[in-house]
């Protein structure tokens, strides 16, 4: 899933414009901490606290959240540190952007990276005077997004915004020039201002951009105007932070929904102000918030690219039980196509991050590139039983560091009857570990046949399963992939 279709959909699901600044300021912090008993404890400690507190208050009424990396920078190594940790609380369905204000060639790919590899954020924020070559290594991640600081609220930086003349600042130069580097749904703009009309000269110059706003609060009478100036024909296409001062508030939920209710309010009221022809959407690119695809099943663009690259097979084809199917399913094709395996992992992820766990096991030997991409993409060390001990070496049963009592989740490619998940639970618990979820891409069995479900859930594991056979036959039908034939075959 790129960037962009992430933002799209958080701000559709959550009916909301805002993001939450999770800067951990250490002035802020300290009536936060005196409150919550924690005024003697290091500012490390407090920070931690206060981070999750934040990001689980406001998760469900933002579209967004943003992190400056200097605040985590200024901590050294336990700073980044606490980072990771950022990115292991912050939901997977919302975008988690790094304010970095990044502008050194030199260091560019390296910090690329870090940011879009190593630390899994989903977007970066870059400053511009060294031209289109700053962004060129961020832009080559396909999924990401940078975010062009085209302008700062900073009165000190007006002699040189407005440079030459206020009739054409540099300012509005760099929103033109930047708009070459990027597509729309991979390059935003930040814009520091508080002024409707300054907000309204940059959306005039990129009408179809999405506009990250900071520095709007000092006047909070002048929402109205921005929100005039700042939407786009959709009502949207403009990211508002929350106030800083509500962060440190023990009613801070309450607060963000009261305030996205507001903006919607207004939301609203500005498209009924609308003219009638006015035109309010793109049919090619933008869906409306309350508009779902018609009878679209989930992940069904998943579901025809994995036919499209030959996941399917017909024929006759000997199982690993013994049992002989007339179709096949390989999934080992996908992790040859990175932007493919990308998106099963989200699948997975999506279950996952609802299940509690220390530990992921996958299966040998076809699950082992996933639960290997699972691990890193949720930062959970990963532990596999191996299918036979070595004669050799340390003979282990179990690879992979663990302790005793640790909660494993167990990842696996297909579930059909189960036998090979049950052999390899029984393994990971005779070394004492601890196995309560099973999680598959596909469910074989769907609906109409649960006795491997049955099975597993008899000695005491629930199974969660990304796609059943059901839903792969209905979407490869309705797009014409398959033959009535070929999908009763399916069933």
């Amino acid at each position: 899933m790129g960037f962009f279709v992430q933002l799209t959909e958080a701000i559709a699901e959550r009916q909301s414009l805002l993001m939450t600044g999770l800067d951990p300021n250490p002035e802020m912090l300290q009536s936060w901490a005196l409150r919550h008993g924690m005024g003697n404890r290091s500012f490390l400690s407090q920070a931690r606290h206060w981070i999750k507190a934040v990001v689980e208050a406001t998760s469900p009424h933002v579209c967004a959240i943003k992190a400056s990396l200097g605040f985590y920078q200024a901590l050294g190594p336990l700073g980044l540190e606490l980072l990771l940790e950022v990115r292991d609380l912050v939901p997977r369905d919302l975008p988690l952007i790094i304010d970095a204000k990044h502008g050194d060639l030199n260091s560019s790919t390296a910090l690329a990276h870090y940011l879009f590899k190593d630390l899994g954020v989903d977007a970066v924020t870059l400053s511009p005077l060294a031209g289109q070559d700053i962004a060129a290594p961020f832009l080559l991640y396909g999924d990401k997004a940078v975010v062009i600081t085209c302008r700062s609220s900073n009165p000190a930086a007006k002699r040189i915004q407005y440079h030459p003349s206020e009739a054409d600042p540099l300012f509005l130069q760099i929103v033109r020039e930047s708009q070459l580097w990027g597509t729309p749904d991979q390059l935003l703009l930040e814009v520091g201002t508080s002024d409707p009309a300054v907000l309204a000269q940059v959306r005039q110059a990129a009408p179809e951009r999405v506009l990250m706003l900071r520095s709007i609060w000092s006047e909070e009478e002048r929402l109205d105007g921005l929100l005039e100036a700042g939407l786009n024909q959709a009502a949207d296409g403009l990211l508002l932070p929350l106030p800083q001062n509500l962060l440190v508030e023990d009613d801070l939920s309450e607060q963000a929904e009261a305030l996205k209710k507001l903006i919607n309010r207004r939301r609203q009221r500005w498209l009924e102000n609308q003219p009638s022809n006015a035109n309010t959407s793109c049919d090619v690119w933008l869906a409306s918030p309350t508009e779902q695809p018609s009878n679209q099943p989930p992940l069904a663009d998943l579901i025809l690219d994995l036919f499209d690259i030959g996941c399917l097979l017909f024929g006759e084809y000997v199982q690993a039980s013994g049992a002989v199917f007339n179709y096949y399913i390989d999934l080992r094709q996908i992790i040859s196509d990175p932007n493919l395996f990308h998106r099963v992992l989200h699948g997975y992820s999506g279950l996952l991050e609802q299940l509690h766990f220390d530990r992921i096991a996958g299966i040998p030997y076809g699950s082992l590139p996933t639960a290997t991409g699972l691990s890193l993409a949720l930062h959970k060390p990963l532990i596999y039983p191996r299918k036979e001990v070595k004669a050799h070496g340390a003979r282990r049963l179990i690879e992979g560091d663990f302790n005793e009592g640790d909660q494993v989740v167990v990842v696996d490619d297909i579930l059909i009857t189960g036998g090979s998940v049950l052999e390899g639970i029984a393994k990971l618990e005779s070394s004492g570990l601890v196995v309560n979820d099973v999680v598959v891409f596909i469910d074989h069995g769907g609906r109409k046949d649960r006795k491997a479900r049955e099975r597993l859930q008899s000695q005491g594991y629930q199974v969660h399963a990304v796609l059943d056979i059901e839903r792969i036959t209905q979407v490869l039908l309705q797009a014409g992939r398959l033959s009535p034939e070929q999908a009763a075959v399916l069933g």
